[in-house]
């Protein structure tokens, strides 16, 4: 048995409005007067009013501290500037999600974590984020570590279905997840599609998760159901890749509509695996890749928007984080829980390359 007992979320300081990142935006890739249009339109569109950022030139128009104060930029930050920048900041922030999870877990032992899973695709270092965060935290150094990388933004459900078999593999398990992503450090300036849109969408956060073989916690969420596909007409409309300037990211306006066609399918087969229908779902927590994503979804199963509404805030306030986006609006629905909800259920989706769409059960456990 496994059980979700404890969720933490933390952002960094930097904290900006659509339109301050638009300006920035603007002025760093010398844009046109209609590409300047064409970007701010997708901006307004975008369903997202603020971004954080563990840099704070993207709400300064001069006296940069990471780009170039050149008027084109140049030089711009190199891969390696970029991942030295990540090593600077990933551990403050993955401290601060854990923290915010263990204030639901009042007096639970650190020490007693024997599963320590870190996830990203932002940056990448050797000896890592995961024996940083042993350090930190003052884990046991005999702590079995696990490193989920480069998987994009459903990552977390590799996470937790790893965290899931520890649990049911030892009785005694206490996994800690750890998502962190710094989005922003692979700001592109070439102005082709693929990078105004990805400009609109990302952003920087954390999210922690306290996975228990067994628990005492007055709440919990038991995973009772997997299931993901690959829609391989989708490959080349997402993808993720390594360049001299930093991590190169691809993704097309139809991914929208390739997850739209998959996602009934996927649904039935994961809700055949403990018999129950769509109509016995009482949540559902939604990566928020965009807002055309969670209404492609919501067309394709019929959902009302309301239903959808903790994908929405977390889109609204944080954008699109990777990876931890999920846990956010998982962070959301949980702070609403009560005794009333044992037994209900938490439908939820994630997308990455691949394309992959991933999908999980959630039982709402209160004792």
């Amino acid at each position: 048995m496994s059980h979700i007992t404890a969720i933490g979320t933390a952002n960094p300081p930097h904290r900006f409005t659509q339109t301050q990142i638009a300006d920035f935006m603007v002025r760093a890739m010398q844009l046109s007067y209609e590409d300047s249009r064409r970007l701010r339109a997708i901006f307004n569109a975008s369903g997202i009013a603020h971004r954080h950022s563990v840099l704070d030139d993207y709400g300064r128009d001069n006296g940069f501290t990471f780009y170039s104060n050149a008027e084109d930029f140049e030089p711009f930050p190199s891969t390696a500037k970029r991942l030295e920048t990540f090593r600077k900041h990933a551990l403050t922030l993955s401290t601060a999600s854990i923290r915010n999870m263990l204030q639901q877990r009042p007096g639970f032992d650190v020490k007693s974590i024997t599963h320590l899973i870190v996830v990203c695709c932002t940056g990448m270092y050797a000896p890592g984020l995961d024996v940083d965060l042993v350090k930190a935290l003052g884990l046991s150094t005999q702590v079995q570590r696990t490193g989920i990388n480069f998987m994009g933004c459903y990552a977390a459900f590799n996470a937790m279905k790893v965290a899931d078999a520890f649990c049911k593999s030892d009785p005694h398990a206490k996994v800690l997840v750890v998502c962190t992503e710094l989005c922003s450090l692979h700001f592109q300036k070439v102005a082709t599609d693929d990078n105004l849109l990805a400009n609109a969408l990302f952003a920087d956060g954390s999210a922690a998760l306290l996975m228990e073989a067994q628990t005492t916690a007055s709440l919990s969420l038991r995973p009772e159901s997997f299931c993901n596909e690959l829609a391989m007409e989708g490959e080349n409309d997402m993808a993720w890749a390594i360049g001299d300037l930093g991590f190169e990211m691809k993704l097309s306006t139809y991914v929208p509509d390739i997850i739209k066609s998959g996602i009934a399918r996927l649904t039935a087969s994961l809700l055949e695996r403990i018999d129950k229908q769509l109509a016995d779902i009482q949540f559902f927590a939604i990566h928020p890749g965009g807002k055309k994503i969670l209404e492609s979804i919501e067309q394709a199963l019929g959902l009302d928007k309301i239903a959808n509404e903790p994908a929405y805030r977390v889109l609204n306030q944080f954008g699109n984080m990777s990876s931890p986006t999920v846990l956010f609006v998982l962070h959301d629905i949980v702070g609403k829980l009560t005794h009333e909800h044992h037994g209900q259920h938490i439908l939820s989706f994630a997308f990455g390359p691949g394309l992959t769409l991933e999908s999980m059960i959630l039982k709402i456990e209160t004792h």
